[in-house]
């Protein structure tokens, strides 16, 4: 049985990365879409302006970037609190 402090000092680091990860998503999508777009707007990328494909199509990826590095970061913290299969 895990102990409760080892149980709350994974839960703190879960939401440590959960709240870093997050933020990253939220400049990306909220930040490089709609607040610094028109600074953006200046290089293009495809074809398109830089501040729209963020808009469109760059905060999807970074969410689905963001996934995977989350699932890795469980994966090395499962282990290091005891909590891997």
């Amino acid at each position: 049985m895990k102990s409760r402090s080892n149980a709350r000092a994974y839960w703190r680091a879960n939401l440590k990365y959960l709240l870093i990860l997050l933020s990253v998503w939220f400049a990306v999508s909220f930040g490089a879409g709609i607040l610094f777009k028109d600074f953006l707007n200046q290089f293009r990328l495809g074809g398109f302006k830089l501040g729209f494909w963020f808009a469109q199509q760059g905060s999807i990826y970074v969410f689905v970037s963001l996934i995977f590095i989350y699932i890795r970061l469980m994966n090395k913290l499962d282990k290091k609190h005891g909590y891997s299969e």
